[in-house]
């Protein structure tokens, strides 16, 4: 069998498969079988590898002691929350369908429980499907929790109380995030997105603090759904981070959806009470809920492995320190996912997955590249974006930025009489004519910017994009048609002179 090379920073770290086997039970041990470490598994098993993966047991409620073949996308993250957003989706779609003439005479209703139950169907299904994908590669399998108690050692311990220990060359840290918790009073009567995915009945009165993605999608999911909603977050405008022009037409599609904003505001405790829970806001305002959700970020899920004992070193968020190449300070340990807290994306999590597998058994040294990641927040109507928001190309450039927008009416709306607004953006550098980045709200907005992400991953300018012929009647068309640019601003790092 082939020998496998790695050769990283003048290191060289050469050795055959049948070396390897000899001195350890497993060439790699994976510790967390969600997306990124499942990846890893199979395509260092594919080439040539001798893998292991342990993963806590099945359930859609995580814990410290739960989880499951799949990880958080598959089973309580991206998977289930599109099929809600899906599923919410259909009461606006019912609303815009009567204007193109059909005739919805009966009261309809919207059953929870069977939505939620398909839910569990699918994500039990990708759970399978996983596990074959594990089996098929030839990594063997344990369910249990997993613990690092040397540098080439794994112990793993069982359902039942028993520990089994294995030896492997290299083991890699898969393990990503779990929700976290706010500290106020009455914390615990308010719920996770975990919960949020797998509620028995369906809440008519929600309050959700935080002004990140998850706390968006689920106002639009319960929203769209009929249920009353108050989004809480402390800054003017949710989702910091993004486009600040995007992040306000987020905010006016929830409102004009019926979400009860709530700016510059937080929780300060919860009640119990016969009728559910009040919460208290830092404005002296009391809101009655049946459920509560806290979407107030993610914490890597690094406690229970031992890794400060071996010398791992880890950030004051808990995330394991690694390399640009996913190395921790350990040589022999590795760490990927969102357990390293760099991108805490799936697509970003199978990246480093597939590096590290070329890395260390393909003889080839693959950095994971974080340039022009397309992302989108699937509120309803969605936010996707790729490359640099205005305000971070302003920040870096050390000329001028022209900035292209398009705002208007979707085809679609001028039927239905919806009033919301699909608004585009282009960030481009005036010097370079290199476009930047690219922004969009409106519907499809996800499904359009994974082909302009290709555009920007290649270098495209403005000139490119304005020589391709559009799709007409769409509105993806606009992203080929903006010739004038809005405003040209300064970058931040340009010379600035006094005439």
């Amino acid at each position: 069998m082939a020998s496998r090379k790695m050769l990283i920073g003048g290191e060289d770290n050469h050795s055959t498969v049948e070396d390897d086997a000899a001195n350890y039970d497993f060439d790699l041990f994976v510790i967390g079988a969600g997306s990124g470490g499942v990846r890893a598994a199979r395509f260092s098993a594919n080439l040539g590898a001798k893998v292991g993966i342990c993963e806590l047991p099945f359930h859609p409620i995580s814990s410290e002691v739960i989880g499951g073949v799949g990880g958080t996308c598959v089973i309580r993250g991206c998977v289930p929350k599109k099929i809600l957003v899906y599923g919410a989706s259909f009461g606006g779609e019912l609303e815009d369908a009567k204007n193109y003439g059909w005739e919805l005479n009966e009261k309809i209703d919207f059953n929870w429980k069977k939505l939620l139950q398909k839910k569990t169907d699918e994500i039990i299904r990708l759970n399978n499907i996983y596990k074959r994908l594990l089996s098929n590669a030839g990594v063997k399998l344990y369910e249990g929790e997993g613990k690092i108690v040397g540098p080439n050692e794994v112990q793993v311990t069982q359902l039942d109380g028993t520990k089994l220990s294995y030896s492997a060359k290299h083991i890699l840290i898969a393990t990503g995030s779990r929700a976290q918790r706010p500290n106020i009073p009455g914390q615990e009567l308010a719920i996770t997105s975990d919960e949020a995915l797998s509620l028995e009945e369906f809440p008519k009165r929600v309050v959700i603090l935080g002004g990140g993605y998850i706390s968006v999608e689920f106002a639009s999911i319960w929203r769209g759904m009929g249920a009353d909603v108050n989004l809480c977050f402390r800054k003017e405008l949710p989702l910091r981070g993004f486009d600040d022009e995007m992040r306000a037409a987020v905010a006016r599609n929830l409102e004009g959806r019926g979400v009860n904003v709530h700016p510059r505001t937080t929780l300060t405790e919860l009640v119990k009470t016969d009728g559910g829970v009040v919460a208290r806001t830092d404005h002296g305002e009391e809101i009655e809920a049946d459920v509560v959700l806290f979407a107030t970020g993610r914490s890597p899920n690094t406690k229970r492995l031992n890794l400060e004992a071996l010398g791992v070193e880890l950030d004051r968020t808990g995330a394991v320190k690694v390399d640009e190449y996913s190395r921790t300070s350990v040589p022999s340990i590795w760490a990927i996912g969102d357990v390293t807290n760099r991108m805490n994306l799936t697509p970003v999590a199978l990246m480093e997955g597939t590096c590290f597998a070329k890395t260390v058994f393909g003889g080839q040294n693959s950095k994971p590249d974080y340039s022009n990641i397309a992302c989108a927040v699937f509120s309803i109507p969605p936010l996707a974006v790729v490359g640099l928001s205005e305000e971070q190309a302003i920040e870096q450039a050390s000329g001028d930025i022209l900035v292209f927008t398009s705002s208007f009416n979707p085809m679609k709306n001028t039927i239905s009489g919806r009033q919301e607004k699909t608004i585009m953006k282009l960030v481009v550098d005036a010097e370079t004519d290199k476009v930047l980045g690219a922004s969009m709200c409106g519907p499809d907005a996800a499904e359009i910017m994974q082909g302009i992400a290709i555009a920007l991953k290649f270098g495209a300018t403005k000139a490119q994009f304005d020589s391709t012929v559009g799709i007409h009647p769409s509105a993806a068309e606009e992203f080929v048609t903006m010739r004038e640019p809005s405003r040209r601003v300064p970058g931040a790092g340009k010379p600035k002179t006094n005439l």
